[in-house]
């Protein structure tokens, strides 16, 4: 038999996976070699240019979405650990650059093959479990990006059943935004403070010792909260426990020492 084009991935890392949890972008890595693609990391990517988009500054986003645009030209698909980022991409690229007969092209070309980490592996590839295992209970946040705009529900969660040890239990309200929001949280502080003080409460409501998210934006801005009420909850990217790799202590213990 002959054999089978090797898929060639291309990993956009994410500037909050860079910057605050590089252990996301490896552990996405190894899910995307286990699934049997070659992955490339373009050393030329930069930031997909939400923070500017968010804020309103329209010309200085199409200026990073080019660059963007420009570093993946050449990979069958881009994958990207973030559901935000990938919206980005995917939504938002086309329609900055609708009018443009030379980017818009080149943009929709982009989105087309531009796809969140899980719902890649469960959506394009057809991966039905993975190999990890996982003690205790977890819960699941549904990121606002992942969830609304590229349809990230069922996915992640039938990865997590197939976690040996796992059990997850569904919090009240899980599709409820966190407050994050990117620019959201740092613009409207204390509406933000609010809004996930109420998301920790309906978190903590189901005993789970470890939260779970497809975007480090939301968790980060989740384990943050926690540690300010002295929660025991542990927060982790989806992307660490189902490539096994979790010895990394959870997001926010790094600096505290507390590697629960």
């Amino acid at each position: 038999m002959p054999e089978s084009k090797p898929i060639n991935v291309a990993l956009f890392v994410t500037c909050v996976v860079d910057l605050f949890r590089p252990s996301v972008g490896f552990a996405a890595l190894q899910l995307l070699e286990d699934a049997g693609c070659t992955v490339f990391v373009p050393e030329a990517q930069t930031c997909c240019g939400q923070p500017a988009y968010n804020s309103g500054a329209r010309e200085k986003t199409m200026v990073i979405a080019k660059q963007v645009i420009e570093s993946f030209d050449d990979y069958d698909y881009v994958v990207a650990p973030s559901g935000s980022c990938t919206g980005m991409i995917k939504v938002h690229y086309p329609q900055l650059f609708l009018k443009d007969e030379v980017w818009g092209p080149k943009a929709r070309a982009l989105s087309g093959k531009t796809f969140e980490l899980i719902s890649f592996l469960t959506d394009r590839l057809g991966v039905e479990a993975v190999e990890a295992a996982y003690a205790g209970k977890v819960t699941y946040h549904d990121a606002c990006s992942g969830l609304r705009e590229l349809g990230i529900r069922d996915q992640p969660r039938k990865l997590l059943n197939s976690v040996e040890g796992l059990e997850l239990e569904e919090a009240p309200d899980r599709d409820v935004c966190c407050g994050f929001g990117g620019t959201f949280s740092a613009k409207y502080g204390e509406i933000s403070g609010a809004i996930v003080t109420t998301k920790t409460k309906a978190l903590g409501s189901t005993e789970a010792a470890t939260v779970l998210g497809g975007d480090l934006g939301c968790l980060l801005n989740i384990a943050g909260r926690l540690q300010r009420e002295g929660s025991p909850i542990s927060v982790r990217h989806i992307a660490e426990v189902l490539a096994g790799m979790t010895e990394t202590p959870p997001i926010g213990a790094e600096n505290t020492g507390d590697g629960k």
